[in-house]
């Protein structure tokens, strides 16, 4: 732990300027989405999610990115967690994607609503049988007794509902995120950072240039 002060990384991979920032933020984020899994980043659909309680005590964890639906940001999870309950008192959510292989990443500020059931339902369908199962067996943020109790619960439902359809628990679902902001950030030399932010107006972009 001694030598942090000296932990860093110099970036110069990469440019970003007014011009090649475009004008819309959701094409430019399908941009560089594409362009991290092509470069192989792990799980580049893994973002950061930050929410706030009620208290004002804000908390993240990460989460998957699961579409670009209607320029919405989706993702799922147990409508009873820490992040569901927070959701339901404090709309107002974060995002960050971080890419180091590309020395970039992307944060988004905006607006969390529950998506239509019907919605989930067909996403859940597709998953995989142990993570439907899973669904079933975590009552997600609650305390368990022990790690053998999930087990247990896993294998006793996975017996329960051998050669039968799953069903999606009413507890489950997804959620999207309807951006305000959207800063697209590029490591460059000497900590001169390129910084482009997009806020949303009506239905109109305003796009500007951070210092770093």
């Amino acid at each position: 732990m001694n030598d942090l002060a000296h932990m860093r990384q110099s970036y110069q991979r990469s440019v970003l300027s007014e011009n090649t920032a475009g004008t819309d933020p959701l094409t430019l984020f399908s941009l560089w989405f594409s362009e991290a899994k092509d470069e192989g980043e792990p799980e580049p659909n893994a973002m950061s999610l930050a929410t706030v309680n009620k208290e004002g005590q804000p908390s993240v964890r990460i989460v998957l990115l699961k579409g670009l639906i209607r320029n919405e940001f989706q993702f799922f999870t147990n409508y009873h967690s820490d992040k569901g309950k927070n959701i339901s008192e404090n709309n107002r959510v974060a995002l960050n994607f971080f890419w180091p292989k590309l020395e970039r990443q992307i944060r988004i500020e905006g607006i969390a609503s529950q998506i239509p059931k019907e919605e989930s339902e067909r996403y859940f369908a597709v998953r995989p049988r142990e993570s439907q199962i899973g669904a079933h067996t975590s009552n997600q943020s609650s305390v368990v007794p022990s790690r053998d109790y999930l087990e247990e619960k896993f294998v006793s439902l996975s017996k329960q509902w051998e050669g039968k359809e799953i069903p999606m628990p009413e507890y489950w679902g997804g959620y999207s995120v309807s951006p305000t902001k959207i800063e697209f950030w590029q490591g460059r030399v000497g900590r001169l950072h390129d910084r482009i932010l997009f806020v949303k107006h009506n239905d109109n972009w305003e796009k500007t240039r951070l210092s770093p």
